[in-house]
């Protein structure tokens, strides 16, 4: 089994920060891409962030130059620092890994975490 954990959401005003964090543990021999979707209420979910085990990256016009996107490739786990954050970044947080190979070379389905919320509210 495969389990995404996310951590840190909660309420921070306009132009604070918060820092997310997703751990994936199981039987794992690698994940190929980690990342964050969010949700906000009335919208599909969309791409924030994902980072290839090579380093590569893809992130969403709107969070270029305020959200950074990282990797600790032993530890199975993606962070997300966001900055500068805007009201209209309120939305519930999901990571995402995709590309699991387990330690018996069998690729695992895409994984999704449970989410966690994030609220940018004076």
């Amino acid at each position: 089994q495969v389990q995404l954990v996310e951590s840190g959401g909660g309420l921070v005003q306009p132009g604070g920060s918060l820092r997310l964090s997703c751990a994936a543990s199981g039987s794992i021999s690698s994940i190929n891409i980690m990342g964050w979707y969010r949700q906000a209420p009335g919208k599909e979910r969309e791409l924030v962030a994902r980072k290839t085990v090579s380093g590569g990256t893809n992130s969403a016009d709107s969070v270029k130059g305020r959200f950074t996107i990282s990797r600790d490739i032993a530890k199975n786990t993606v962070y997300l620092q966001m900055n500068s954050l805007k009201p209209e970044d309120t939305a519930v947080y999901y990571c995402n890994a995709d590309g699991i190979r387990t330690l018996d070379n069998r690729y695992y389905p895409r994984s999704w975490g449970q989410g966690t919320p994030v609220t940018v509210s004076s």
